[in-house]
């Protein structure tokens, strides 16, 4: 198998795991991350996968905004005596979803184009948060349905 809109893969945990997942949850359908795996689709694993799969699921927990607790599922699994980690994103309903230190901005927010993850446009950054604050803002019932204006 090679890299697709659906699937990355990296040999190692790196730098910019949150890159490829905040591109992942803005894209629709989501997609899978393997650690442990090379360009080429070979596993060539990974040591101490409990340890690395508690540091993803922290730096995925704790760099990224809004929340997207429930949207991933951390996975190890074994193949050719080799074990690797399989991370599967699902795309969120709040988008944008950005890496929090960077903000909603083109070094923050990423979309999957193809089986790269490249910087979202303003443009896109901004018609994304309008349509999450108008759905988000609309729904909200106000416990004092007996309001007056005046």
């Amino acid at each position: 198998m090679t890299e697709n809109h659906r699937i990355e893969y990296k040999r190692q945990l790196t730098d910019n795991l949150e890159k490829e997942v905040v591109a992942f949850l803005n894209y629709l359908g989501g997609g899978v991350i393997y650690l442990g795996v090379d360009r080429e689709g070979e596993v060539v694993g990974i040591e101490s996968p409990d340890s690395v799969q508690l540091q993803v699921k922290d730096r995925i927990k704790n760099n990224i905004a809004p929340s997207c607790l429930g949207l991933f599922d951390i996975v190890s699994e074994i193949s050719k005596q080799k074990t690797f980690l399989k991370i599967i994103v699902a795309s969120g309903q709040e988008r944008p979803y950005y890496i929090k230190k960077y903000g909603m901005s083109e070094k923050g927010a990423f979309v999957r184009k193809g089986s790269a993850s490249e910087p979202m446009p303003p443009r896109m950054i901004e018609e994304l948060f309008s349509k999450r604050t108008r759905n988000s803002i609309g729904k909200i019932r106000s416990p004092n349905q007996e309001l007056k204006f005046e």
